[in-house]
């Protein structure tokens, strides 16, 4: 592309934003691809990573992007609750390639939000409220497939995109699927509960019933004590009444825990989120580290 183009791919025309989230993406690498040992490292999950990720930008059609990472596990949530997820259980191996795959994506040339206080969920989050704020932006599409990721689509301007499948999931996807709004996603979790986040939800109550109420008061704070008063018809109303009533102050501590932050302090401006292209030094030099061919990884010509 000439440079004259590329101005005008940054600055005039419309652009889509692509949100990656680097744990997830790690994740499955490290279940997915081969175990690989170099100079006496696993280095197996980061191959996959880096390899998946370079795929995704020598197809073309991302112009602008940025990849998140739980830098270390733990959040400020921990903090809030002491059941919510931690790193333990997590595989020694697979946690010594966090920092390697971080300087993969950073070599590749996207933008890389490594978290500490907060998750990398909530980089994404962030990333995703300032981009849909942009004029610039015709569509925000974020690569993660958590149900908690869902409280992020906005109508069809931002989704959720299962990259594997190649799949869009918009406002009336998220409905389709969950029954609920996005914006009712946190209440949703809160009440049913997320495993794995560690949140246990409230006792008794389950997706449709859920759905059903929260279809209808949008919020956890709005259903009223008295089931007389829910308007909807729901299976053993009295016994989930009770049961709210009951742990309402966990309820809405749950829907805190569930629910994104989307003032992180990263650079995640537009301009920030185009992409140039590789690090070819950097890339070049990650490669030897991981044991790899310096052709391994292509982004085109």
């Amino acid at each position: 592309m000439r440079a004259k183009d590329t101005r005008r791919l940054y600055y005039g025309a419309s652009v889509q934003v692509h949100l990656f989230d680097g744990t997830y993406e790690l994740f499955r690498a490290w279940f997915g691809a081969p175990p690989a040992v170099h100079d006496g490292r696993e280095v197996g999950a980061t191959r996959g990573f880096i390899r998946s990720l370079a795929g995704v930008l020598r197809a073309g059609k991302i112009t602008h992007g940025g990849v998140a990472f739980d830098h270390v596990i733990e959040s400020f949530r921990n903090e809030l609750f002491a059941g919510y997820k931690t790193g333990d259980g997590v595989d020694e191996r697979l946690f010594a390639q966090f920092e390697l795959a971080e300087r993969a994506a950073a070599a590749l040339g996207i933008a890389v939000w490594p978290m500490i206080e907060f998750e990398a969920d909530d980089a994404i989050a962030t990333a995703a409220a300032r981009a849909a704020a942009n004029p610039r932006v015709e569509q925000v599409r974020i690569a993660a497939v958590d149900k908690d990721m869902c409280q992020c689509v906005i109508g069809t301007r931002v989704v959720r995109w299962d990259r594997w499948k190649d799949e869009l999931l918009d406002e009336a996807g998220v409905i389709a699927k969950h029954g609920v709004l996005p914006d009712s996603i946190p209440d949703w979790l809160a009440l049913v509960g997320d495993t794995a986040d560690g949140i246990p939800g409230i006792a008794g109550w389950g997706k449709t019933s859920a759905a059903k109420l929260l279809m209808k008061w949008r919020a956890i704070e709005a259903i009223p004590d008295d089931p007389a008063r829910w308007g909807v018809d729901v299976r053993g109303a009295d016994r989930l009444a009770a049961a709210l009533a009951a742990a309402r102050a966990d309820a809405l501590l749950y829907k805190r825990l569930a629910t994104l932050r989307v003032d992180c302090p990263i650079a995640c401006d537009v301009d920030a989120l185009a992409w140039r292209g590789p690090d070819r030094a950097a890339l070049a030099a990650l490669c030897a580290e991981l044991g790899l061919p310096a052709d391994a990884v292509r982004l085109g010509a």
